[in-house]
C-alpha cells in the first residue's frame, strides 16, 4: 500500500478518527465524578507542586537567573515537552497489539491508530501548556511573542515520536518485548535529557556526548523560550528535525512492509 492511498484512507475515516479522540478523553476524565476538573488538577497540581518544592523550600540556583521561580520554569517546560513525547510515544508502540480486536472485526485503517494517539496526546499537551501559561501570566514571566516558537519545537516532537513509535509499533507485533523494553529505555532517556539539571552542570566531556539525543536541543529551546524570553539558535533544531524526518520515514516504511502481516499476528 502506498503512503498515499494510506493516508487518502486515513483522511476518509476522519469522523470516526475525532470520535475516538473524543471518547478518549471522555474516558480518562469526563466519566469520573469531578468530570473536566481533573484535566485541569492533575497538571495544575505538578506546577504547583514543583513551584512549591523548588522555589519555595529547596530554592535551587540557576545561573544568571534571580527569579526565585526561575528553576520551576526550567523544570516545567522540559517536563510538558517530555511528557509530550513520552505518552505519544509509549501509547503508539502498544497501539496496533492493544486494538487487535477492532482491526479484526472493522476495516478501519491501521495508519488511523497512531493519530488518533497523536491528537489525543496533542489535546492533553494543549491543557497542560495553557495551564503553565496562566502560571507564568499570574507570576509576571510569561515570555510574550515568542512562545509561537515552541510550534515548530512541537512539530518535531510530535514526528519523533510518532516516526520512532509506529516504527516500533510494527515490530512490537511480532516481538511483543518491545513495548516493554521502550518503557525501560524511556526511564533512561528522561535523565539523558537536561529537564530536572542545566546543561552548564555537565563537564564538557560527558555534554558533547548526550548532545547527540534529538530531544536535547528540543528541551533546551522551548527552556530558553519560558525561562530567557528567548529564542535559541535555529540551528540547534536541525539535528533533531533530521532524526524525526528519518524516523517518519523508517515508520512508514516498515508498515508498508509489514502492513499486511499485522493482522494475522494479533
Amino acid at each position: 500500500m502506498s503512503t498515499v492511498r494510506a493516508l487518502t484512507k486515513t483522511w476518509s475515516v476522519r469522523q470516526y478518527i475525532l470520535a475516538s479522540v473524543r471518547r478518549d478523553f471522555v474516558a480518562r476524565y469526563l466519566g469520573t465524578q469531578l468530570g473536566f476538573f481533573w484535566a485541569i488538577a492533575q497538571p495544575l497540581a505538578m506546577i504547583a507542586i514543583y513551584t512549591l518544592v523548588f522555589a519555595a523550600i529547596m530554592k535551587p540556583a540557576l545561573p544568571d537567573h534571580d527569579s526565585r521561580f526561575a528553576y520551576s520554569i526550567y523544570l516545567c517546560a522540559g517536563i510538558i515537552l517530555w511528557q509530550l513525547f513520552s505518552e505519544l510515544l509509549t501509547r503508539s508502540v502498544g497501539v496496533f497489539v492493544h486494538n487487535g480486536n477492532l482491526l479484526k472485526k472493522v476495516s478501519l485503517p491501521k495508519f488511523a491508530l497512531p493519530v488518533i494517539v497523536m491528537l489525543s496526546g496533542l489535546t492533553n499537551f494543549a491543557i497542560i501548556l495553557a495551564l503553565f501559561v496562566c502560571f507564568l501570566i499570574g507570576i509576571g514571566a510569561f515570555p510574550g511573542p515568542v512562545v509561537l516558537a515552541l510550534v515548530p519545537v512541537i512539530v518535531i516532537v510530535v514526528a519523533l515520536a510518532l516516526g520512532l513509535g509506529v516504527l516500533l509499533a510494527t515490530v512490537n507485533v511480532f516481538y511483543r518485548d518491545v513495548e516493554q523494553i521502550t518503557g525501560l529505555v524511556l526511564n533512561f532517556w528522561f535523565w539523558l535529557t537536561p529537564v530536572v539539571y542545566p546543561v552548564r552542570t555537565l563537564p564538557d566531556a560527558l555534554a558533547t556526548v548526550l548532545a547527540w539525543n534529538p530531544m536535547w536541543p528540543l528541551v533546551s529551546f522551548a527552556q530558553s523560550i519560558f525561562l530567557d524570553r528567548r529564542l535559541s539558535d535555529w540551528t540547534s533544531l536541525l539535528y533533531p528535525a533530521a532524526v524525526a524526518c528519518a524516523m517518519l520515514v523508517m515508520g512508514v516504511y516498515s508498515f508498508k512492509r509489514l502492513s499486511g502481516d499485522i493482522v494475522d499476528e494479533l
